[in-house]
């Protein structure tokens, strides 16, 4: 510093940056330079002195601020605070997407909405005044065993019908219902929120993708005439190992159609059924194969994989169906070596009602809790002969099941190293080898004599 200091009287000229590093500097040299540090009496040596600070090239630490020394950590980028999760068991409210008074247009827009709403639900209030009176002669009159008590439980069924549409209508433009729908808040007892679950399955592509695989990979008619989905089934089977490298999960949704490794069906798959009726109904669940050869008969037959009767689903319920193995024990898929792909069809058929020729609204709401509104019906469980030759149109007349609604599903499978050990362990029998016939060589005569005799 004392060089520096001679340089500037000498009128030598310095650098520009050495020039402002003097002047920022100069009394604090000075003042060094005129009074050094005291010493420590006791040891003799000098206290440590806090270093001048320069604005220029340093900020001055701040008080508990911890110094460090070398080299500089890399800026970490800050983290995006995530919103949590919405659901059933965390709802939020909703909340206007803009203030009241910034755009009118909006606000016009809500008053409409909610004024029709009030009024339709007025007469959704008036209707169920009637429905309750109607219900009470239909209750003198002993149950529809005569003419008048039939027209009145026709027109009771109207009236509840109408219930339902005016229920439906007074809440499905509000904005808070869609909002709480979209985000996985659904409250099935609310008539509203059947409806929208409904809707969005059948018009955001799902019963199409469904209907789309099933006709044209011919389950119909193979296995059903008909089939008109009134379930949204979803199945979940094991991740296979790419798979759980890219998502880390264990388990998978299966589309419709696609094709699975018959590794990943070794257990059986997890059933999810969205239904749209509060009244507990019975449904029988078959899962087949009918592509499986027929040698004798140079065609195919279908295998019974699996087989429950009697599984009740409510709207109510949108968990996991549960003790599907205690009937027709699962046998994972195994398609045969040399055939091609094979279809495995899943079917939820709806048991007949018990009372009536079809399912009412009337018998809906008069339905006990937890109280089956179909007929409980005694299905032994299937041999292993007869599952081997399953007949599913028979099946359906000989306990009188509805084949055109229910739920339905399907995937396919092409053997794999996994199928002989289902035939060893399971099956307890010799895995078949199917392939194509030899052509006929029409040479094979001459080849067999001697050539040069």
């Amino acid at each position: 510093m004392l060089s520096l200091c001679r340089l500037r009287t000498q009128n030598s000229p310095l650098p520009t940056f050495l020039r402002r590093f003097s002047s920022s500097t100069q009394g604090a040299t000075e003042g060094a330079s005129a009074s050094p540090p005291p010493q420590n009496v006791v040891s003799g040596t000098r206290p440590q002195v806090e270093p001048a600070v320069n604005a220029s090239f340093k900020l001055a630490p701040k008080p508990g601020q911890r110094i460090t020394q070398g080299r500089r950590r890399p800026r970490r980028e800050p983290i995006p605070p995530q919103r949590p999760k919405i659901s059933s068991a965390s709802p939020r409210k909703w909340n206007r997407p803009i203030a009241e008074g910034v755009l009118p247009a909006y606000d016009l827009a809500l008053k409409v909405i909610r004024t029709d709403s009030i009024r339709l639900a007025k007469q959704a209030s008036e209707l169920k005044v009637r429905i309750a009176e109607k219900e009470k002669k239909v209750a003198e009159l002993g149950g529809p065993t005569t003419e008048a008590a039939r027209e009145n439980e026709e027109a009771l069924e109207k009236m509840r019908e109408k219930l339902y549409i005016l229920q439906v209508q007074s809440e499905i433009n509000l904005p808070e219902v869609r909002w709480r729908v979209a985000n996985a808040m659904v409250d099935m007892t609310q008539p509203v929120h059947r409806h929208l679950m409904e809707q969005k399955w059948r018009k955001e592509g799902g019963l199409d993708l469904l209907m789309e695989r099933i006709h044209q990979m011919k389950v119909i008619p193979d296995v059903l005439p008909d089939l008109r989905p009134s379930i949204d089934l979803h199945i979940t089977v094991r991740a296979s190992s790419d798979e759980r490298k890219k998502s880390k999960k264990m388990q998978v949704t299966v589309e419709p159609g696609t094709f699975l490794l018959p590794a990943q069906t070794v257990i059986p798959p997890k059933l999810y059924a969205n239904v749209f009726h509060t009244d507990t109904r019975l449904y029988t669940m078959l899962l087949v194969d009918p592509d499986v050869p027929n040698e004798e008969e140079q065609t195919f037959r279908t295998f019974l994989h699996w087989m429950k009767p009697n599984v009740p689903l409510s709207a109510l319920y949108q968990a996991r169906i549960l003790d599907l193995n205690s009937h027709t024990p699962y046998i994972p898929p195994h398609p045969q070596r040399g055939t091609p792909y094979h279809r495995y069809v899943l079917l939820l058929l709806p048991q007949p009602p018990a009372s009536g020729s079809s399912y009412t609204r009337n018998g809906e709401v008069r339905a006990k809790p937890g109280s089956p509104t179909s007929v409980h019906l005694e299905i032994p469980p299937i041999t292993d002969v007869e599952r081997r030759h399953f007949d599913v149109r028979d099946f359906m007349r000989q306990w009188g099941l509805e084949g055109i609604q229910g739920g339905a599903h399907m995937w396919r499978e092409v053997w794999s190293e996994t199928v002989p050990k289902v035939y060893a362990d399971v099956l307890k029998e010799e895995e078949p080898r199917y392939g194509r016939h030899r052509k006929a060589d029409p040479y094979a005569e001459v080849k067999r004599r001697k050539r040069y005799v």
